[in-house]
């Protein structure tokens, strides 16, 4: 059986290129999924996960991630966590736990302390600089505190058929002190189905909440759906009921993976994600909102890339 990977945005890349090399030896999906995203974590220009991501209200990094098992359907979940350096590690940890699973706040730190997690502050001298940037902006521009939301989620797919997902996010930048979106919640940003397939989401949690998108993409791929049609038939529709019936809709894009290596992605925003096989490696996409309800999807460009390297590591004046 072939191995697979699909995560979001371009920012899992590297680290999901990683995961389908183990998987290639023969390591699990977990380990995997486990392996990309702490890569992802461990980045400091990366700033809305982990190390260098982009701190609350009160210039605290608050974190959340899960972790889901596609065999069993153990979930392990943190939110709010703070000065770990690793919480999808945690999240992975936790899914082994029948009782208290997710933990939030204080009790997830001191889980992680207690199990022998490393501590980090999480908040980089650049992330503290956009956070006092976008302070001032604030008061003098009357701009919006809310601006970037961009979790790293992953779905894997190992030799052995066993399915795993894993989420991780610094949330909301400016969030209020203890908000959490869908990140860590199973069947919101993530779920997973060793029979089926798993599905993990990125975007304004507070919306992809309120339809349980993750679930709904798994479950409209165990009726025979493709995961491009199961993202498709998902996302699209939704997105159309929550503007006609709440007003408004925020940034969804979601990903999706099946059993047998096959990969569907569905979004409302420009939206770049990285995907691949253990025949032809990673590579990274770009997917934008299609006609009719469905997804354009086209090869990232150079140009597009070089253009990101620079954004995510120019000077905060």
């Amino acid at each position: 059986m072939t191995v697979a990977m699909i995560g979001t945005w371009r920012m899992a890349y590297e680290g999901l290129s990683q995961g389908l090399d183990l998987m290639q030896a023969g390591g699990h999906s977990g380990d995997a999924i486990e392996t990309a995203i702490k890569a992802v974590e461990d980045y400091p220009f990366f700033k809305s996960v982990g190390y260098g991501g982009l701190p609350n209200a009160n210039g605290l990094v608050e974190m959340d991630a899960a972790f889901m098992d596609g065999d069993t359907f153990a979930t392990g979940s943190v939110a709010g966590i703070s000065d770990i350096k690793n919480p999808i590690s945690v999240a992975r940890k936790l899914s082994g736990e029948h009782f208290n699973s997710f933990l939030v706040g204080q009790g997830a730190g001191e889980y992680a302390v207690l199990n022998g997690f490393e501590r980090k502050g999480m908040l980089t001298e650049r992330a503290q600089k956009i956070w006092a940037k976008r302070k001032r902006e604030i008061v003098e521009k009357n701009l919006s505190p809310y601006d970037g939301h961009d979790t790293v989620g992953m779905v894997s797919l190992d030799q052995s058929g066993s399915m795993s997902v894993g989420t991780s996010t610094s949330g909301l930048f400016m969030k209020k002190p203890g908000r959490t979106g869908d990140s860590a919640l199973v069947g919101d940003g993530f779920y997973c189905d060793s029979e089926i397939g798993g599905a993990a989401a990125t975007g304004l949690g507070e919306d992809i909440m309120k339809g349980c998108l993750c679930y709904e993409i798994v479950r409209l791929m165990g009726t025979g759906l493709s995961p491009q049609a199961a993202c498709d038939q998902a996302v699209y529709p939704f997105v159309e009921k929550l503007k006609r019936r709440y007003g408004k809709a925020g940034e969804f894009s979601l990903v999706a993976l099946n059993k047998n290596g096959d990969w569907g992605v569905a979004t409302n925003v420009e939206f770049t994600f990285a995907a691949g096989d253990g025949e032809h490696g990673a590579k990274i996409m770009m997917a934008n909102p299609g006609e009719n309800g469905t997804t354009k999807i086209e090869p990232i460009t150079q140009a597009w890339l070089d253009a990101y390297e620079k954004r995510i590591k120019a000077p905060i004046e």
